[in-house]
């Protein structure tokens, strides 16, 4: 789908952090089907972002969130042999704690899972969903702020 007209689905994603753990799910539908990801999903019309991205973490594990702090935006845009953009994706990525609750996999989660920081280098990660991971731990270690020089 690219030409005139065509637009980036804008989407939502959050790292979950309770404790030293942070919340992964195994998607169970496109993109990224069977692999871990952060819970999230797409804005909805009319949605803000930030009750999209409690929204989609709501369906996908039945839990609520803290405070919303903004991570970072990343484009997810896949292109087919001829070069083609079959699919673009504009990510807006928040870092929140869970409140209290069990997580539960819902929605199109396949399972969940929590996860230490240096559990995290086995798994098959899209890069950015590292980096992201990584902008949240630091963002959460100094306050809500990013160290000089992230």
């Amino acid at each position: 789908m690219s030409g005139a007209g065509a637009r980036p689905t804008i989407g939502v994603g959050a790292v979950v952090w309770r404790g030293t753990g942070v919340l992964l799910v195994r998607r169970g539908t496109p993109p990224l089907a069977g692999e871990w990801s952060l819970p999230g999903g797409k804005q909805e019309w009319g949605e803000t972002v930030e009750a999209a991205v409690r929204r989609e973490v709501r369906e996908e594990t039945a839990l609520e969130l803290g405070p919303l702090t903004f991570v970072e935006v990343v484009d997810l845009v896949a292109t087919d042999a001829a070069g083609e953009v079959g699919r673009h994706y504009t990510l807006l990525d928040y870092t929140a704690e869970a409140v209290p609750g069990d997580a539960v996999a819902g929605d199109d989660a396949e399972a969940l899972a929590w996860f230490g920081i240096d559990e995290l280098a086995p798994l098959a990660l899209w890069a950015p969903t590292r980096r992201v991971i990584g902008r949240a731990a630091a963002l959460r270690a100094g306050g809500g702020h990013l160290p000089a020089g992230s």
